[in-house]
């Protein structure tokens, strides 16, 4: 049954239904065609998108014709008003001084050769593109040195002169996105011709996989035959071994002893040559596989480089006659458009404006997102149909790799089962590398991209992957990995498909209408255009270039970098600390601290819980201790610090979690779920004091931070979280909202939590609320606060909730 998605349109001529595999468009104000509804209005005459014009005398008029039937302005009729002359003349000026070749006497409704720059044309032949209009002193020094080149001069210039305004903006330095519309390619590369060039390349592709299939039978029938050979000179020497031995038995008992050895040894001899084979089996196809992937590689390359030519050389032939950009018109972006996409791929640097720059939410690409989802449902037999369904209506290279990112994101390749008979001209066959395992995301993303326009490479290199820990060296190829850069927006990008691709998951956040109402996809955004200052704490080009860093680093300083995840830098977190390293050595007293820094605007939302182990056993406890309490965990301001206490000699593994809840999210006293956001090895060479764990309090932060935050209650009398008493202490908060139900458990090492009940108490006065405790001995104590508000509109009670809890220091002398 046929899915309604995002691709259906209604035809401009018949007003029907016109679904992409039948569509001609977008064209004038976004109008769409049935094929075979494309003809002239006129005549009735076929039209290609070559061939097709729109009428000249009104700009209402959608309608598509013939060259000999467009409706144009008549002789004497081409004034102010007609083709958009009114527009340029009225375009606004960047500076006092006027520009005569462009805008002429400003007299209105008058075509001579002062307007337009045709003066220029007229008088020496010259021709220029609008560019844009840039700062006036600024183009008087670029014209200057344009004036030494050239040996003569123009008149007068300013910074709306359309030639020297082009060469103004090759050379300043790169601004933010500009985010003006390109015309679809179906404008300017038929789709025919685009499916001539991929059939080609289909065909060396078939090629190249009866090369491999050929190799494999070949090889294997070599191993087997050695294996063969083996296994006949073996057991040849054991069947005369066993010939000469029973010749000197007579008796039968003893021949059947030796029977019985003969045939044990044979049994063991052919488990020997069995395991000799499998083992030398796996190593010839992993040895033919990484033989496979590089041929593929290659030869992706080739075809992509093939196919950038193609669309370039037909992007190049359409900008000769007319703008690639969609109009005023057109309802789209105004402004200047931004230079032509690079026919050759430019050198590797740096990006000169970060990812928020180019946009701040995954929600700004909600629609270009459900395209690739539409897309992603369906199957497509070539990739020109893939490529053009997902680009169709993207008017920017952002967008085209975004949805190309999203398209491979939500097909989950690595589930993916394909038949064994599968052929090449199949929907399926499409991805028959990701099946033959010769073909990555990687080398997936770089061939859609060439489809689409854009350059594209793949990056080799290190990566912090599955099974790494912090401090682990990176010596052998374990940890390499392949990744992308993706030319889009005027610099390279990184982008990396497989750690962003995610799988469908149940919503469970929103009750569902239907079956796919309960499905959502997650992927992670954060491995689309990533940051060169964020990847590289993950990955490590084998070729410097390729870290897209003003200041490069070596492999040592990478192995150095703190492990951390994508959500580390989702929810803004950095390092306050030059000195934060993977591996953070302990003090003499077996103390080392991590401190993390918050964005303003996750401080109110943002809680951390942490996990302490042994690195080398995974041992969470230390003489029948939890670890958990050999750290203190802290916020103060905007920084959070774990402060570990290592109980003896040797190594830790510190692994750090983050959640963003709101307070009615955490007041629910819900389980919540957190993510690993960094990893830390903690480091004790040597322990000169002996440690004892903290009290046996709730796991989380300690200090009233966290009660200010959530629950509005403010510290009046101890805003720290160690408290330093005598043998009583009366601590004091403040409501800003009404709370009810307090509740404080104290907690000491080495004493039960109940017989300590009946030291605390506490009493609320208006929005007071005061808490007396009393110790009976000195020591170390720990007190908990637990609260609730009261009870919600919907007349729902909240369960008593952590608050928050203080390190107490209880002694005569304080």
């Amino acid at each position: 049954m046929y899915r309604m998605n995002f691709y259906e349109s209604t035809c401009l001529r018949c007003q029907q239904t016109v679904y992409q595999v039948d569509r001609v468009g977008p064209l004038k104000d976004f109008s769409f065609f049935h094929s075979g509804c494309f003809k002239c209005a006129a005549c009735g005459t076929k039209l290609t998108l070559k061939t097709y014009l729109n009428s000249q005398h009104s700009q209402d008029d959608k309608e598509v014709y013939c060259s000999s039937h467009v409706p144009k302005s008549g002789p004497g009729h081409l004034d102010g008003q007609a083709v958009g002359i009114r527009s340029a003349l009225n375009v606004p000026r960047s500076s006092p001084v006027v520009n005569e070749q462009i805008r002429g006497s400003g007299r209105a409704g008058t075509f001579d050769a002062e307007a337009l720059n045709i003066r220029s044309h007229l008088s020496n032949g010259h021709s220029y593109h609008q560019s844009g209009a840039l700062d006036a002193s600024t183009a008087s020094a670029s014209l200057a040195a344009a004036a030494a080149v050239h040996h003569h001069e123009y008149g007068r210039f300013d910074a709306s002169a359309l030639h020297i305004a082009h060469a103004l903006r090759a050379t300043e330095i790169q601004k933010a996105y500009n985010k003006a519309r390109e015309k679809p390619i179906d404008y300017y590369l038929d789709k025919d011709e685009q499916t001539r060039l991929e059939m080609k390349h289909r065909k060396e592709e078939d090629d190249l996989y009866r090369k491999f299939a050929r190799q494999r039978e070949e090889e294997d029938k070599r191993m087997k035959d050695e294996i063969r050979a083996k296994w006949e000179k073996e057991l040849e020497v054991l069947t005369t071994r066993f010939e000469r031995e029973i010749r000197g038995r007579r008796r039968a008992d003893e021949h059947r002893v030796l029977t019985l050895k003969m045939q044990q040894e044979r049994d063991d001899l052919e488990k020997n040559m069995t395991l000799r084979r499998d083992k030398r089996k796996e190593s010839l196809t992993r040895k033919l596989l990484e033989h496979e992937r590089a041929a593929t590689a290659a030869l992706v390359e080739k075809q992509s480089r093939e196919m950038l030519e193609l669309i370039n050389e037909k992007r190049s032939e359409y900008m000769m006659a007319e703008s690639l950009y969609l109009d005023e018109g057109d309802g789209l972006t105004e402004g200047t458009p931004p230079l032509p996409y690079p026919s050759i791929p430019p050198a590797a640097c740096p990006p000169a404006v970060p990812k928020f720059q180019l946009y701040q939410d995954p929600i700004e690409f909600s629609d270009i997102d459900q395209i690739a989802i539409s897309v992603a449902q369906e199957d497509q037999k070539t990739f020109t149909d893939l490529v053009r369904q997902l680009v169709g209506r993207c008017g920017s290279d952002v967008e085209k790799a975004r949805t190309i990112f999203r398209w491979i994101t939500v097909k989950n390749l690595n589930t993916m089962t394909f038949d064994d008979n599968m052929r090449g001209d199949t929907p399926m066959g499409l991805l028959r590398g990701i099946k033959h395992g010769t073909e990555s995301y990687h080398v997936l993303f770089k061939r859609l991209c060439s489809y689409a326009g854009l350059h594209c490479v793949v990056i080799k290199g290190y990566s912090k992957s599955a099974g790494y820990q912090p401090g682990v060296r990176f010596e052998d190829n374990r940890f390499r990995n392949s990744w992308n850069a993706v030319y889009v927006a005027g610099a390279w990008r990184f982008v990396q498909c497989n750690w962003g691709a995610r799988h469908l998951v149940n919503a469970k956040e929103a009750p569902a209408r239907g079956k796919s109402d309960a499905l959502r996809y997650e992927y992670d955004d954060h491995y689309f255009l990533t940051d060169p200052r964020e990847f590289i704490y993950e990955f490590f080009p084998l070729q410097q270039e390729w870290q897209l860093l003003k200041n490069p680093i070596s492999l040592t300083d990478f192995e150095e970098l703190p492990f951390v995840r994508s959500l580390f830098f989702r929810y803004g977190l950095y390092f306050p600390d030059r000195n934060t390293k993977a591996v953070m050595v302990t003090d003499s007293t077996g103390a080392a601290t991590v401190r993390i820094a918050m964005p303003a605007h996750m401080q109110q939302s943002l809680i951390f819980h942490y996990n302490l182990k042994f690195f080398d056993s995974d041992g969470d406890t230390y003489d029948a201790v939890s670890l958990k309490r050999f750290v203190m965990q802290s916020v103060v301001g905007n920084i959070v610090a774990f402060r570990v206490h290592a109980p003896r000699s040797g190594t830790l593994l510190l692994d750090i979690f983050a959640n963003a809840v709101t307070p009615r999210e955490y007041l629910t006293g819900e389980p919540m779920k957190f993510k690993s956001v960094c990893k830390f090895r903690i480091a004790c060479e040597e322990l000169q004091t002996v440690m004892v764990p903290l009290p046996d309090c709730a796991s989380g932060e300690w200090g009233p931070t966290k009660a200010t935050r959530l629950f509005g209650l403010i510290p009046v009398t101890h805003q720290d979280a160690l408290v330093f008493a005598g043998r009583e202490l009366e601590l004091q908060f403040r409501m800003s909202r009404p709370l009810t139900d307090f509740m404080a458990t104290l907690h000491k090492n080495g004493v039960e939590e109940k017989k300590l009940g009946r030291y605390v108490a506490y009493t609320v006065t208006g929005d007071l609320v005061t808490f007396n405790i009393s110790f009976p001995e000195e020591g170390q104590y720990g007190l908990d606060v637990y609260t609730r508000e009261g009870q919600s509109t919907e007349g729902e009670k909240h369960l008593l909730t952590h608050c928050c809890k203080y390190l107490i220091n209880s002694s005569k002398r304080n």
